[in-house]
């Protein structure tokens, strides 16, 4: 089951009509319990434990999304935003934390 942070859904009306349906295509798989790697998915210990970021790019940018997987089949989106550097930013990985807090049993 896919749940998204209300921020992240703001935060991804934002993003292009391509990007946007790459993703749907990604929550697919994940719902379906696949296993994804990199160079699409990556883990992001320094937010928590189950938490991972995918990565999606096009000519617009380079875009991110960092989701945990609460088990059974669930995904929770918590973040999106267009990264600008080659690191994640601070700022990024602040927010992620704050609202894994809210969903993490």
């Amino acid at each position: 089951m896919l749940h998204i942070v209300k921020q992240c859904d703001r935060e991804l009306d934002d993003w292009p009509e391509e990007v946007r349906g790459e993703l749907a295509d990604v929550m697919a798989r994940l719902e379906r319990g696949h296993v994804l790697s990199m160079p699409l998915s990556r883990p992001m210990p320094i937010i928590g434990s189950g938490i991972h970021e995918l990565r999606f790019r096009d000519r617009g940018g380079i875009y991110r999304v960092v989701y945990f997987l609460a088990g059974a089949g669930t995904v929770w989106l918590l973040h999106a935003f267009k990264k600008t550097g080659q690191k994640t930013p601070l700022q990024a990985i602040e927010t992620a934390k704050k609202r894994l807090r809210r969903v993490k049993p």
